[in-house]
């Protein structure tokens, strides 16, 4: 168990620095200082992904994989443009709360029916994305509330704005939820294994429930506040955002196989993730290389994460420890 708990903080923490030191060095590459826009400019990409990978990442912690998150983030966002034209809250909130709502319908099915989550949130993220369609007509809508657009995008301090700072209370707001409470030591029983925590008196279904209404209503959020941030709404945004927040959810120690992973964890897991986008625009670097940094990293996860590679390290050191006299 302890082993566990020092590798879910590990594999966050190293990735985070690896990362940062690799930003920190980029103008010996480049020839050009780092500047606060710079900054700016990642953070603006951890505001972009981040509410998608803490969605993500919890539903990973308890041993599911929410496959809808994109179609609620477009479906928020198509939402929050359309009723948010002379009010951007009455958009936001309305977006939240239908985000809300697609997620409670899904987690009372996988919890109530006892089915796997991928069927059930596949489904939902095919329909969710033909509701998009059929609200936009298949076409982008253009925001056109320009308060909203240029309040979300101000800078605050010279390197945050009003949207990453909304994304890292987020996370705060769930890293003290999970750490004050019996919530967080539940979801990972949930995902270490399901049926010793019912013996134990945990009541999954109603965690399952809320852990996917809070995942549709984090994705919401995000797609709300980024097409707040473009001034229109995709009502196709591809699969692309989904796969980057599974890789920030990895690197933030969460596992496929549940039970593990904390939200300071997915935080960090996010911010490298931006930080690894942001690196490639300083360098001009092409855009694949976003890619193949990433790839490069979940390999060093995936090889820390081991069960083989471990076992296989103990006996090298079991072979080369001195023999007692």
């Amino acid at each position: 168990m302890r082993a566990a708990i020092r590798q879910e903080r590990l594999v966050p923490a190293a990735a985070l620095l690896l990362v940062v030191v690799a930003f920190v060095l980029t103008p010996l590459g480049t020839g050009s200082p780092l500047t606060t826009f710079d900054v700016y400019n990642a953070l603006q990409g951890f505001a972009q992904i981040g509410l998608l990978a803490l969605a993500v990442g919890l539903t990973m912690i308890a041993g599911e994989f929410d496959l809808s998150v994109v179609g609620t983030y477009a479906v928020g966002g198509m939402i929050a443009v359309q009723a948010g034209q002379s009010s951007a809250v009455l958009g936001l909130l309305v977006a939240v709360a239908v985000g809300a709502a697609v997620g409670a319908v899904q987690g009372a099915l996988i919890a109530w029916l006892r089915v796997p989550s991928v069927p059930v949130t596949l489904a939902a993220y095919i329909a969710l994305l033909g509701l998009a369609y059929a609200i936009s007509g298949g076409l982008s809508v253009t925001f056109t509330n320009r308060d909203a657009t240029l309040w979300v995008d101000q800078t605050v301090a010279g390197v945050f704005s009003p949207r990453s700072l909304l994304t890292l209370a987020a996370f705060v707001l769930v890293a003290v939820v999970l750490g004050g409470t019996r919530l967080g030591a539940e979801l990972r029983a949930i995902g270490g294994d399901r049926r010793a925590s019912r013996v134990a008196g945990v009541r999954v279904e109603r965690k399952l429930v809320l852990l996917f209404t809070t995942s549709g209503t984090l994705a919401a959020l995000g797609g709300a506040l980024l097409s707040f941030s473009f001034a229109s709404a995709n009502p196709d945004p591809g699969l692309r955002p989904l796969l980057i927040a599974a890789v920030a959810a990895l690197l933030g120690g969460a596992s496929l196989a549940g039970g593990r992973g904390t939200a300071t964890g997915l935080l960090a897991g996010a911010l490298s993730v931006a930080l690894l986008a942001q690196i490639v625009a300083v360098a001009y670097l092409p855009d694949y290389s976003t890619q193949l940094f990433y790839a490069a990293l979940l390999a060093v996860v995936v090889a820390i994460d081991s069960p083989g590679l471990r076992r296989a390290l103990e006996r090298v050191r079991a072979r080369t420890r001195p023999v007692e006299a």
